[in-house]
């Protein structure tokens, strides 16, 4: 057979042509820091179960890695399931779904005939270790798409029937865990030993699988108790159950048979109702003056803040909106970061004191002189825009920092209204594979990059990390915080996206750091069916992202 040079730091060992990354991997066992999930050879990710065909530079993925943490965690979901079977038999086991994240721990929805409690996760729990104990292997396996979903259809799994049903590729790879069958949308570990961090609890009418985090891969997060967050998901899954729209294959399924129109408005009707509920909230909370919204990146907060404003107005209100960024510091005086780049999503980014001091002025009567920033010269400007709050007159504030107390310090409670907004998406690719919200925000921020500011898909996913670690530094520990939360995801909108983003993506080369990213939301896309942009509202949030909306966004 030969043999294959495989060279890691500049040391090249040789390898039998055909033995698997595993065997790599284990000469380096200690020898590198975490534990190691995949490899990319020759610049490729690779399951370690994959086989050495060439000759090879390799790198490894560990769990304290993002792509390695995700990895992890496809893997303890397929290790709960196998444990659940175990314990229960396999009928009595099919009855778990795969939700949502909260907080770094996975909530799955149980509906078993045996009650969940403490108990019956104590035994499965026991399982999970034995099965981790064991070391055993998650095969991979490749066959025809046809011969996949028949096989899911009589295991039970109805929803990977359907979503196999309008899948163009002719083979489909499964995974296989001592004898249970299952599929799984990304990369998987290739043995249960790796996966020793883990815990599981009971929570609301399921249980959570409580995982590390990169930052500690060796270390099971605590659990954390979000019952806003918690609740606005939990009340989109309920609405897609009732509307019959819980996996992509159910979307598919309403493309197909021409009910997707009547669908689509339901929906935005939906999210008319909700947003006119706040201002009626809002109403009903007596002596508000300002509304206060923050969002991760790409959430819809400018059409979302538009539309309330139009609610609001329906009620009486006269809104007056305004834009946090004209608060940045001058550029000389705004703190940079490690890398010695401006940070400009800090709060130390923001004049807090000259904030505070004109909301005060506003609420006390005073005329105040707004101010402009200008992101040209890096420098605030006043141009005689002057503003007072008469009788009837709110302001409508947007930025990352608006659910931070440090900000508005100064602001009585009872004259903030604060809200949270973010793309929670209620679909699921099947029972087991969920739509990461991330995932519908970076390709959102992709599109509307592209049309308003030019920037490309490699662009805008090279800035991804720093924006995403700006929200969890300064969004996502506020959540809670919120008077309400509004989920602006649409249960549709992928299947929209999908003839925006594309092209974008395929413009990204094999060669350079983006591809693998790129790469990933391509075959993500291909589950989705395309559906035509024309018979949205021009007031859809989705229009802040594809253009053609009624507001300015």
């Amino acid at each position: 057979m030969g043999n294959c040079k495989v060279t890691v730091n500049g040391v090249t060992v040789e390898y039998e042509k055909g033995a698997s990354f595993s065997e790599v991997v284990e000469d380096y066992r200690g020898k590198v820091k975490g534990d190691i999930i995949l490899v990319f050879s020759n610049g490729k990710l690779k399951e370690l179960g994959k086989r050495i065909e060439e000759d090879c530079t390799v790198s490894f993925v560990t769990t304290a890695d993002k792509i390695g943490s995700e990895t992890y965690c496809r893997g303890l979901i397929l290790l709960t399931l196998k444990a659940f079977e175990n314990v229960l038999g396999p009928e009595k086991s099919k009855k778990i779904t795969v939700e949502h994240t909260l907080g770094r721990a996975i909530y799955c929805d149980y509906e078993g005939d045996v009650p969940l409690d403490a108990a019956l996760l104590s035994k499965v729990n026991a399982e999970m270790r034995a099965l981790v104990d064991e070391n055993l292997p998650i095969i991979k396996h490749t066959d025809s798409t046809a011969k996949v979903a028949k096989m899911f259809k009589e295991l039970g799994m109805f929803d990977k029937e359907k979503l196999f049903k309008y899948r163009s590729a002719s083979t489909t790879n499964y995974y296989e865990l001592d004898g249970y069958c299952d599929y799984y949308y990304g990369y998987m570990p290739a043995y249960t030993g790796i996966l020793k961090y883990f815990d599981l609890k009971t929570y609301s009418d399921g249980f959570l699988i409580m995982t590390p985090d990169p930052s500690e891969p060796d270390k099971v997060c605590e659990a954390e108790d979000r019952p806003l967050l918690f609740k606005t998901q939990h009340e989109a899954n309920e609405w897609g159950k009732i509307m019959g729209l819980e996996c992509v294959g159910d979307l598919n399924e309403q493309i197909c048979n021409g009910s997707i129109e009547d669908m689509l408005l339901v929906q935005e009707a939906m999210q008319e109702k909700r947003i006119g509920d706040i201002a009626q909230q809002i109403k009903d909370r007596k002596g508000v003056k300002f509304v206060m919204i923050a969002g991760p990146s790409s959430s819809g907060k400018t059409t979302f803040s538009h539309r309330l404003s139009v609610q609001l107005r329906t009620l009486g209100f006269k809104p007056h909106p305004v834009a946090l960024d004209n608060y940045f510091k001058n550029r000389e005086d705004t703190p940079k970061d490690e890398n010695g780049n401006y940070n400009f999503e800090c709060l130390e980014a923001m004049d807090v004191e000259g904030f505070n001091k004109d909301m005060l002025a506003l609420l006390n009567g005073e005329t105040v002189e707004m101010p402009t920033f200008n992101f040209k010269s890096g420098k605030r400007e006043y141009k005689g825009n002057t503003l007072k709050l008469e009788k009837g007159d709110i302001l409508v504030l947007e930025g990352i920092h608006c659910l931070n107390d440090a900000l508005s310090y100064s602001l009585p409670k009872e004259s903030k209204f604060r809200i949270y907004i973010s793309a929670l998406t209620q679909l699921n690719i099947d029972e087991h594979n969920r739509i990461p919200t991330t995932t519908t925000r970076l390709i959102r921020r992709i599109v509307r990059d592209a049309r308003t500011r030019g920037t490309s898909a490699k662009g805008t996913i090279a800035m991804w990390y720093s924006v995403r670690r700006g929200e969890e530094e300064n969004i996502f520990p506020f959540q809670e915080q919120a008077d309400c939360m509004f989920n602006s995801a649409l249960v549709y909108e992928l299947a929209v996206l999908k003839q925006y983003v594309e092209p974008l993506l395929f413009g990204i080369g094999e060669d350079e750091p983006e591809y693998q990213e790129a790469n990933k939301l391509l075959k993500f896309l291909k589950y989705f069916l395309g559906i035509s942009s024309e018979g949205l509202p021009h007031n859809s949030i989705v229009r802040e992202f594809i253009g053609g909306s009624v507001f300015p966004v």
